[in-house]
């Protein structure tokens, strides 16, 4: 066992899944696409500054720069985007349970689209985290969610997916990752900053949880799960890291619980499980094969 690797993937499951309930605290004082924008920026710049402190430099490779502007436009832009924007209006366990199912579009992808073997646990795996989504989806429709703001998170979660079909390219060429990590950021903050512009009135309260919810949003999973990520990525593989993506609903639900005093039924509780469960077996089976 790798217990570097096990403590990295803990470690980015358990920061990455918290991102939802401070993007919840800080769009309930500032505008979402505003306050990310600046998110990535001031990550982007810590990013970048640290980087050329340890010597990197902006030398990347061709697939350095393609997985920074696609990481910085499907994840930073788009999903993040669309999250934010979305819970404004619908909880922060709900958002997390959505982005949850990116392994399984991966899976499902390389599936369909690329031809990738998938053993019958994998198939299995994948019907079940889709049917522990449907589950939980069924509930909270029933108990009022906007559809809107569920619609914003599926976008997002394929376009998540899209990243992350995207990062090994990153991970596999060599050094300068923290460059990497930093210049995804600000391609994002640019991304995000005109349709914020466009869209949204630049007006905040600056209530002592909006700042805490923002410097933490900036500085852990704007930029340490981040970089975790490439680094787990490049230590095991896009595969075995992405295993560790079965533990975001538990965590992201159960943090959310705790924080907001968000709700958690029964039936939540059999749908996350189920959903975790579909993904350790599809990644499992993908290792295996």
């Amino acid at each position: 066992m790798d217990v570097r690797a096990v403590i990295m993937g803990l470690t980015f499951a358990l920061i990455w899944s918290s991102a939802f309930t401070s993007a919840r605290i800080i769009v309930e004082a500032a505008p979402p696409l505003y306050s990310l924008s600046a998110r990535f920026l001031i990550s982007g710049i810590i990013g970048v500054g640290i980087a050329f402190a340890l010597g990197q430099r902006f030398n990347l490779t061709r697939n350095q720069w393609r997985a920074v502007i696609i990481f910085g436009l499907c994840q930073n832009a788009i999903y993040l985007g669309l999250n934010f924007v979305a819970m404004q209006t619908i909880e922060a366990s709900l958002a997390a349970i959505i982005a949850s199912t990116m392994p399984l579009l991966v899976a499902l992808a390389n599936w369909t689209i690329f031809k990738e073997r998938l053993p019958a646990m994998g198939i299995l795996g994948m019907v079940a985290g889709f049917a522990g989504v449907a589950i939980i989806m069924a509930q909270r429709f029933g108990g009022g969610a906007d559809p809107f703001g569920i619609a914003l998170c599926l976008i997002g979660a394929v376009a998540l997916a899209a990243a992350t079909l995207t990062v090994k390219s990153a991970s596999s060429d060599g050094g300068n990752l923290l460059m990497i990590v930093g210049l995804q950021m600000i391609v994002g903050s640019a991304a995000l900053l005109l349709p914020a512009m466009a869209f949204e009135t630049l007006a905040v309260e600056w209530t002592q949880p909006f700042i805490l919810a923002f410097v933490y949003t900036t500085l852990m999973p704007g930029l340490a799960a981040t970089l975790i990520w490439f680094l787990l990525v490049g230590r095991i593989g896009a595969t075995r890291a992405a295993t560790y993506h079965f533990l975001n609903p538990v965590f992201g639900v159960a943090i959310a619980f705790v924080f907001l005093s968000e709700r958690l039924s029964w039936t939540d509780a059999l749908g996350v499980a189920i959903i975790a469960g579909g993904i350790l077996a599809v990644q499992r089976s993908r290792i295996k094969s």
